[in-house]
């Protein structure tokens, strides 16, 4: 195991990846490039990159020192395959995804399993960390995830790992009210069925979903431990029993999988646009004309919404062309974003990261994942933070001057900001009577803070309380 450049990827023992700057090279391993070379050219996974369910690869023939990061030079073994990927916008976890989210990356990695077994392929891994989303569409970025499967296999040896990690987190979800994307950081691979077993009254463990993907699951477990059946690859008398007994598992699991989440919860986050804003209908108008205006007049490519709730203003920013990035920590309010834009704004990549705690580097040495803001720092040239900075301010006692700092380092050129003052009734009922805690905070001490990283080029007043600025960076 060694390092090559940031990154570090061990592991799969068929190869890693590697990347250098904004390319993304896949280095294959002499003992599979047989595999992987087969599945490349062939007509499925060209459909697939076409469609763009899978991300799109090209072998690098022969490539010389000039093609190639200077950190590679004299290291690569004999044999060696190297594969370029296409980078996507903004490498995304799955614990950053809402529910709805984990299930559509868990629609893709079974769709793509149950074709590739169908064309003479195998999904070995089915893991969420092999999806990332490229605006709201999930798409599979692990080539090495594909084999050639014998023809008698009758079983989908990533079946208990899909199970673990995509359906029974969101069953947790649904009926126990457990996050997937606190489950998922917490535990990368997923959650045993004996979790759930420990969880259920009796009598739900003998009713559908349970019983299929828990109880019986947790039973044979038990049983094979003692005799090690449940280990044991099973083939079937021929490749045509081992096509019908494989269909017949894609079809169960992907009638298990639909049944998940299929109540969506709600959230006051979720009805504020509708019902729970404090603006009136022409104070939320000129909000929308002067945040417009400025998508109009700024023409950004690539937006950070913070505290998108359900996307409102991703969405205006997103008729302008740009792509956006929205993050709110209701997981109801991501979801609600994820499918409206899917149908109006697919360019939008919503995720539920909390601001004030955002997800930092995990995995292996802290390197596996990096962090939220590594990732985001300078990837942006135009932040939203609309009615946000008194949250911040009152519940994460999160000084003013940290917040700004930080819009600073986001964005590479433009910021709007919502300046809310401690008069606001809204501001007031979070304060909770401790108002005397933001006494200093004023329109005058917002202005002269912002001034500190932004240049002032624009505001307006949306109430006697509240008024919108278009910031830009200095130096920008």
């Amino acid at each position: 195991m060694r390092r090559l450049g940031d990154s570090l990827s061990f592991r799969d023992p068929d190869g890693y990846v590697f990347r250098a700057g904004k390319r993304i090279l896949r280095y294959v391993l002499p003992h599979a490039a047989g595999d992987v070379l087969e599945f490349l050219h062939s007509s499925l996974a060209a459909g697939w990159m076409d469609d763009g369910r899978l991300v799109r690869s090209t072998l690098l023939q022969n490539p010389s020192g000039m093609e190639l990061p200077a950190e590679c030079s004299g290291q690569l073994p004999p044999g060696v395959v190297i594969i370029e990927h296409t980078p996507l916008a903004l490498p995304n976890y799955p614990y950053e995804w809402s529910p709805e989210m984990l299930r559509s990356a868990g629609e893709l990695t079974l769709e793509l399993a149950r074709q590739a077994a169908y064309r003479g392929f195998s999904l070995k891994d089915a893991t969420p960390y092999n999806v990332i989303f490229d605006g709201c569409r999930p798409v599979f970025v692990d080539l090495l995830s594909f084999r050639r499967r014998d023809p008698k296999e009758s079983v989908w040896l990533a079946y208990a790992q899909f199970m673990r990690i995509f359906v029974l987190p969101l069953l947790a979800y649904q009926y126990f009210g457990l996050r997937p994307d606190t489950i998922l950081l917490a535990h990368r691979d997923g959650i045993e069925p004996e979790s759930l077993w420990r969880l259920c009254p009796a009598y739900r463990l003998l009713l559908p979903p349970f019983l299929s993907s828990v109880t019986l699951p947790v039973l044979f477990a038990r049983r094979g431990a003692k005799d090690g059946g449940a280990y044991r690859v099973r083939h079937a008398r021929d490749e045509h029993e081992a096509a019908f007994l494989l269909d017949k598992l894609f079809q169960r699991t992907s009638r298990l999988l639909q049944r998940v989440i299929k109540s969506r919860r709600t959230s006051s986050a979720v009805q504020y646009m509708e019902s729970g804003h404090p603006y009136a209908a022409a104070q939320l108008a000129e909000k929308e004309r002067f945040t417009a205006s400025v998508f109009e007049r700024c023409l950004p490519r690539f937006v950070l919404d913070v505290g998108c709730n359900t996307g409102h203003f991703s969405v205006l920013a997103a008729r302008t062309g740009a792509r956006v990035v929205a993050i709110d920590r209701d997981e109801a309010a991501i979801d609600a974003l994820w499918r409206s834009a899917n149908q109006s704004a697919p360019g939008i990549l919503p995720l539920v990261i909390d601001i004030g705690r955002p997800p930092g580097a995990c995995g292996w040495e802290n390197a596996e994942c990096s962090a939220f803001l590594d990732r985001a720092r300078g990837a942006f040239d135009c932040v939203l933070m609309l009615a946000v900075i008194h949250h911040l301010v009152v519940n994460e006692r999160v000084p003013l001057a940290a917040i700004l700092r930080l819009a600073s380092e986001l964005t590479t050129c433009w910021a709007v900001v919502e300046y809310i003052d401690p008069a606001d009734s809204n501001f007031r009922q979070i304060a909770r009577g401790r108002d005397a805690l933001h006494r200093d905070l004023t329109r005058e001490s917002f202005e002269s803070t912002a001034g500190e990283w932004f240049q002032i080029v624009d505001s307006a007043g949306v109430s006697a309380t509240r008024r919108v600025y278009l910031l830009r960076k200095k130096g920008a």
